[in-house]
This record gives structure tokens, sequence and C-alpha cells, in this order.
């Protein structure tokens, strides 16, 4: 299943992404509301965890925005605020629930859990393509042949590139999406996870590929 996680406190995020992955969601994380809502206009989440103090937009713009163009996706506010009147207006502009700081990690996990259960019946859960199949729900990559439950970084990078078939994906994306745009991360950790998929999709017997570009990036195909 997976999450964009929209808070402008690094060190805070990168805790929340440590404890969600290790609960098998696949994390998105951003640290404005600009950029929040350019990633939910282009890509598609089971929830987001959306902070209302952050630069650029806040929270509530983004809340709004993202109502506005029909997007019911659901959301959860994270603040440090308390007041009764914030959290009323996060509620009337479509927030699905309200989580304040400081909170327990048990309760942030029921509350997403609560916030995305009607999320993992969807049947667009799932991406094909050739005789594979990519469960998004469960992160378990499938054919005829077997099936592998992936490690969570694997299944992000699959999940971009079955997302995107046939079409040319630069490792600077990989790397930006997947591990983040300040992350100490070199190129080559991309090679890496593509070599692993490669092992798993040749178990499969898979009748897809994934073609490396030199200096460019990693495509997609069906085998002929």
């Amino acid at each position: 299943m997976r999450l964009l996680l929209a808070e402008d406190e690094k060190a805070l995020s990168r805790a929340l992404v440590a404890i969600l992955e290790r609960s098998s969601y696949s994390v998105d994380a951003v640290f404005d509301g600009q950029t929040a809502l350019e990633y939910l206009e282009s890509e598609e989440y089971d929830g987001v965890i959306l902070d209302v103090m952050m630069p650029r937009l806040d929270g509530f713009e983004v809340l709004k925005a993202l109502r506005q163009a029909g997007n019911l996706v659901p959301v959860l506010m994270l603040t440090a605020k308390s007041e009764v009147d914030d959290k009323v207006l996060g509620l009337d502009l479509g927030a699905n629930d309200y989580q304040t700081k400081p909170f327990h990690t048990r309760e942030l996990l029921a509350r997403v859990r609560a916030m995305t259960r009607t999320q993992i019946a969807r049947p667009d859960t799932r991406l094909c393509m050739g005789n594979l199949t990519l469960d998004q729900a469960t992160m378990e990559l499938s054919s005829p042949f077997g099936s592998f439950r992936l490690a969570n970084k694997e299944y992000q990078v699959l999940e971009l590139l079955m997302s995107n078939p046939r079409r040319l994906i630069p490792t600077e994306r990989f790397l930006e999406k997947i591990w983040g745009y300040d992350s100490d991360a070199e190129l080559n950790v991309v090679w890496v996870y593509i070599s692993y998929l490669r092992k798993k999709l040749a178990a499969l017997h898979a009748t897809v590929q994934i073609k490396a570009t030199r200096n460019a990036g990693y495509t997609l195909e069906e085998t002929t």
C-alpha cells in the first residue's frame, strides 16, 4: 500500500518513513505543500499523511486544492495544533482523520490502517505486464511460475517501471522518488536493486525484462 507523507520536519519525516516501511507501507516523503500537491496530481496513492504547518502551501491549502480537483484519496492531517477550530476546518475541507503531535506510534498506525481500510479491496491495486502481476496492496510479484513478496525498495523500483511500461525512466528519477531528494545514496544503488529484480524475474520466468540504456536509465519491456 502506497502513502504520501508531507512533513517539513525532516528528522520526524525520516522516523515516520522508517516506522511506516516496517509496517509494509511504501512511502514517498516530501517536505512542503507545493511538492505534495504536485505528487498528488501526478501519482496515485492509497493514503496521505499531511502536516498542517508547511512552507509554500500549508496542509489546509493542499487539502482544499486536492478535494476541489475531485481527488478523494484518504487524508490524515498531522499537526502540533490541538485547537478544536483547526480540527473542524480540516474535517470540513475533507480530511478523513486528524492526529495531533506528539503521538504514539501505535495510534498513528491504527489511524492509517483505519483510513486506508476501504482502499484494500479496490479492483485497481494490481499492475500487470506480460505474465507478471504486481499487487500494490501486498507488494507481491507473481507469475504462473510462482511469487515473491518484494522488499520495500524493490517494490518501489518495480512499481515505477510497471506504471510506465516501455518508457525510459532516468536513473536520477528512481533516486529522487524512492530514496528522496536529500538522500546520500549514489546512483549505483539503483543498479543494485535492478539486479535484485532481474534475478526474481528470471526465477519467475517472466515475459518482461528490465532493459538498461547506458548513462540514461531503465525501461520495462516485454520479451519477444
